[in-house]
């Protein structure tokens, strides 16, 4: 995986991330995560639309950045159409904790 994608809009910021991701992927991604709380966007948008996989220590990075996002008191869109992460997501549980939206777009706007 190449760094994420980080993309700033009015009250926020989108993160993109694509590809296969693991534990080596891990460190970069908590590093990423934790410059863009330093900037306190009030709305971070994860997309993960282009993600084909992304292992358990991936898993636990983005439920990290859930944790610090909402103990800031802003909020994470997580972008998860019809694909494989959706599933990942979906058996673990985790869907369930997440805001989903499924697009871009909508979850940028904040319109389903």
């Amino acid at each position: 995986m190449a760094d994420p994608r980080i993309e700033p809009f009015d009250s926020g910021a989108v993160v993109t991330l694509a590809g296969e991701l693991d534990a080596f992927d891990a460190p970069s991604l908590r590093e990423a995560f934790h410059s863009l709380m330093e900037a306190g966007p009030e709305v971070i948008v994860l997309d993960l639309s282009a993600v084909a996989f992304l292992d358990s220590t991936v898993l636990g990075t983005i439920v990290g950045l859930l944790r610090r996002v909402r103990e800031g008191g802003g909020e994470l869109r997580t972008v998860l159409p019809d694909t494989t992460a959706l599933r990942i997501f979906e058996i673990t549980g985790l869907v369930a904790a997440l805001d989903v939206w499924p697009s871009r777009e909508a979850a940028v706007a904040g319109t389903a």
